[in-house]
């Protein structure tokens, strides 16, 4: 399940622990980064009990999609809602969701008319994330899923598909022949339906496990999910030529982990989600990476939302 992601092994935990203190004697810890502290955002209408988390928004913001797991961070449902008269609608789960198979990291394509997930639905034990896609037509009706193929997919677990303006896909992956205990990888498709995929490389993806990943519009800011050494936190790099360079880490709690980041469309601000309380759990918090970033995003719907 998604959890070893986050709960590791005691010889995992040693490993990640040896990097961590090695990065301390070599320098290459992130700083944290001087800005403002994350603010809560989940709207009053979509916020539960539950870990609410990965939104994912229609271009006119009055649509999202996102995922709900339990407080313990397993059991993975979609969910949607729509704006209507100023007011979210109660999420409910969409028509191509499988209710008893887990699945999360809904991702719209940049024109909308293509969502990306991670379902569990094609392995029997209930456990392996795959990469599936879903197409909607002119009428709002969504297409039977499609597994994307090997090499996109693999025998380890897929997570966060994000969708790019020139049709690649990013994700992150646990699979054989990375650099690390999971990697950062872009998929490229070709005319006749085949994909290949490559690592992003040695700048973001390490030994460490680097699982999840968003990137801007215009290709230049790179955020990741990393379990560096005792759990998940996210890290902001900046395209320099052919290679990126690690800005500094997110000034989120450290004490929980955070997932599922969501760049604005400017690239300034991030949405991602991390522990909140007993009462709420997991919840949406957004970050100015930069000034002078788009303040009406996220999407609000209606004057009274918070």
């Amino acid at each position: 399940m998604r959890m070893t992601f986050h709960d590791v092994s005691r010889s995992t935990l040693f490993l990640f622990t040896s990097l961590a203190l090695s990065c301390v004697a070599t320098g290459c810890r992130a700083e944290v980064l001087n800005i403002a502290a994350p603010v809560r955002m989940t709207p009053d209408a979509l916020s539960s009990h539950e870990y609410e988390s990965s939104p994912t928004f229609s271009s006119d913001g009055n649509e999202v999609f996102f995922f709900r797991a339990d407080p313990g961070y397993g059991r993975y449902r979609l969910l949607t809602s729509r704006c209507i008269d100023g007011r979210w609608t109660p999420p409910a789960a969409p028509t191509f969701a499988k209710q008893d198979a887990s699945e999360a990291d809904p991702a719209l394509s940049e024109d909308g008319r293509w969502l990306y997930y991670v379902s569990a639905r094609a392995d029997p034990a209930g456990e392996r994330l795959d990469i599936w896609r879903v197409q909607r037509d002119e009428g709002g009706r969504w297409s039977e899923p499609e597994r994307l193929p090997e090499p996109v997919n693999s025998a380890a677990s897929q997570l966060l598909p994000r969708p790019q303006p020139d049709g690649r896909l990013l994700f992150g992956s646990s699979r054989e022949g990375g650099l690390g205990q999971g990697d950062i990888y872009m998929a490229t498709p070709a005319p006749d339906g085949k994909w290949t995929v490559e690592n992003v490389g040695t700048s973001v993806s390490t030994p460490a496990n680097e699982y999840e990943a968003e990137m801007s519009r215009d290709g230049r800011v790179l955020v990741t999910v990393a379990n560096r050494g005792r759990t998940s936190h996210l890290y902001v790099y900046d395209r320099h030529g052919t290679s990126w360079r690690e800005r500094g880490r997110v000034p989120a709690r450290t004490d929980v982990f955070q997932v599922g980041p969501l760049l604005s469309p400017d690239g300034r601000r991030l949405l991602f989600s991390q522990a909140d309380s007993a009462e709420r759990s997991g919840e949406w918090f957004v970050v100015d990476l930069a000034p002078d970033g788009d303040r009406a995003w996220p999407p609000r719907c209606g004057a009274h939302s918070k």
